[in-house]
């Protein structure tokens, strides 16, 4: 009796070891997960190795350049929440196993998205327009301040994130949940290539048309240029709305392939890990 006892509460290596065998497959087998470990660190460096580089060489710059880091964080916050909040609609489907049913329904793909980017901007109204309040409380900027030029830097930067958004939500229903820390993080891999916090110029020379690929460059540059030196570039804004009907176009044609493709695997039934 003592002898079971005792047992009852003994070590196993061996099934230690069997659950660590059973974690590293499922994290061998799932490329999601394997990026997922060197991304933050990667895109942490990158994107504060360029602002410090950028404030070292450009000291005096600033003295001049108030509310450039504010504005920054602001349309950032409109950016990321904007994908955020549309991949999070879709994630309650995921997470209820009611996508299956979805899919099953009369209802469209293109209204199942359409529905997902009205919920984006409600999601982000609620959560962006209190802090407006506070910047301009806090440190008295006041993004409405921008005037029509807000309007313009708004609706480039939805577009950009219901496009990523639309294939985040692609890519999970064909990989299953082992792809939702995308919906969580891949904005954040276009932070220091969009430059939210320093210009273009501040990249080495064989990034910079990395750069001008992405439309919220523009954004940020554009707001650069508006604060800073007092003068709304419309060009820009006019190639960050071609490039973003671009990059919307291909969100759309992403998400039904791997539609398509989910369906064909027998994917849609099945989202977990």
């Amino acid at each position: 009796m003592i002898a079971r006892t005792e047992s009852a509460y003994a070590i196993s290596p061996q099934r230690i070891g069997a659950m660590m065998l059973r974690y590293w497959y499922l994290l061998r087998s799932s490329w999601p997960r394997l990026l997922d470990l060197v991304y933050w660190p990667t895109v942490q460096m990158v994107t504060w190795g360029f602002l410090q580089y950028y404030i070292a060489t450009n000291a005096g710059f600033f003295a001049r350049a108030g509310g450039t880091f504010i504005g920054a964080v602001l349309l950032w916050d409109i950016l990321f929440r904007g994908q955020l909040g549309f991949s999070i609609s879709f994630l309650e489907e995921m997470w209820s196993r009611n996508i299956g049913n979805l899919m099953m329904s009369p209802l469209r793909p293109i209204e199942f998205i359409a529905a997902l980017m009205v919920m984006s901007v409600v999601r982000l109204s609620i959560g962006a327009v209190p802090v407006t309040f506070l910047a301009i409380a806090f440190f008295g900027f006041n993004l409405y301040g921008l005037g029509l030029a807000l309007v313009a830097f708004f609706f480039n930067l939805m577009l950009t994130s219901w496009a990523i958004g639309i294939f985040v939500s692609g890519l999970i229903l064909r990989n299953g949940m082992g792809a939702e820390n995308f919906a969580w993080s891949i904005m954040f891999l276009f932070m220091p290539l969009t430059c939210v916090y320093y210009p273009v110029t501040t990249l080495p020379v064989w990034l910079q048309p990395v750069a001008w690929v992405l439309p919220p460059t523009y954004v940020f540059e554009g707001m650069r240029a508006l604060l800073v030196q007092k003068v709304f570039r419309g060009d820009l804004m006019l190639d960050a709305l071609a490039l973003n009907a671009v990059l919307f176009a291909a969100g759309v044609f992403g998400f039904l392939k791997l539609l398509q493709s989910a369906r064909r695997h027998g994917s849609l039934m099945q989202t977990g890990e």
